[in-house]
């Protein structure tokens, strides 16, 4: 049988300002990429979606990121290696107080934003992050983009590497995903994306934006909580999923 993990960013909010809708989302995905409070979230918040996730039996993810709360993590930053270890290390030791005290742990790292994107090609910037990773916890995965800088660097220092995929992101036909700031970079249309994850989860593939078709091995799809019906929209995809035959479960 075909098997695919759903997974969302989760507690992007901070203090009395939130985001996402963290309690809802729990109860559609296998996996919750948790903000560590670099980019969003802060410490009452990485608690209350720890307990939350677990109490469903959803895995934990610790969603690191450069230091830039007022760009949301998105802004392009330059950060020494030694410093960015350093970073991605505490997030994850942060996280994994509140996993633990709710009754479960960290299961995997995942960057987020604009770390996210320059690990897809910066091979410093990739092993800095896997370092980091390693400095916390040398059993944990971690999860990127298909043909990464970061996957490679993981690969090579032991850890578990995990391919994932967006439906609601175009991609360039080398399979990287369009900018932000390029028109068409956000899929909308919610029968579009349900389509496509569909295609993602049981062909591997799906139509780039300049239409070419593209084989994409995901292991996890990704599905943005930021976004306008995020809650409804996941409940869609994981209902076409499931009744299409693919099973939903975490990779971990």
């Amino acid at each position: 049988m075909i098997s695919i993990d759903l997974n969302a960013d989760l507690g992007e909010g901070f203090g009395r300002w939130e985001l996402t809708d963290d309690e809802q989302l729990l109860s559609v995905v296998t996996s919750a990429n948790v903000a560590c409070g670099f980019h969003a979230g802060d410490a009452a918040t990485m608690r209350r979606v720890c307990e939350l996730a677990a109490a469903r039996g959803v895995r934990i993810g610790a969603q690191v990121s450069y230091r830039d709360l007022a760009g949301f993590g998105r802004r392009a930053m330059d950060v020494p290696s030694a410093e960015l270890t350093a970073e991605v290390a505490y997030q994850i030791g942060a996280l994994e107080v509140f996993a633990r005290a709710a009754g479960t742990r960290v299961s995997y790292v995942k960057p987020h934003g604009a770390l996210y994107n320059r690990v897809v090609h910066d091979e410093e910037q990739a092993t800095a992050v896997v370092d980091g990773v390693l400095l916390a916890d040398v059993t944990l995965p971690v999860l990127g983009l298909p043909g990464s800088r970061l996957l490679e660097a993981a690969e090579k220092a032991g850890l578990e590497s995990v391919t994932e995929a967006f439906a609601d992101r175009a991609y360039t036909e080398e399979g990287t995903l369009l900018p932000r700031g390029q028109e068409g970079a956000v899929v909308t249309d919610f029968e579009v994306v349900v389509e496509r994850s569909l295609g993602l989860a049981r062909d591997r593939a799906v139509t780039a934006h300049s239409g070419a078709r593209i084989e994409i091995e995901a292991r996890s799809l990704c599905l943005h909580g930021d976004t306008s019906g995020a809650v409804e929209l996941a409940r869609r995809v994981r209902a076409r999923l499931e009744s299409s035959g693919v099973l939903v479960e975490a990779f971990v």
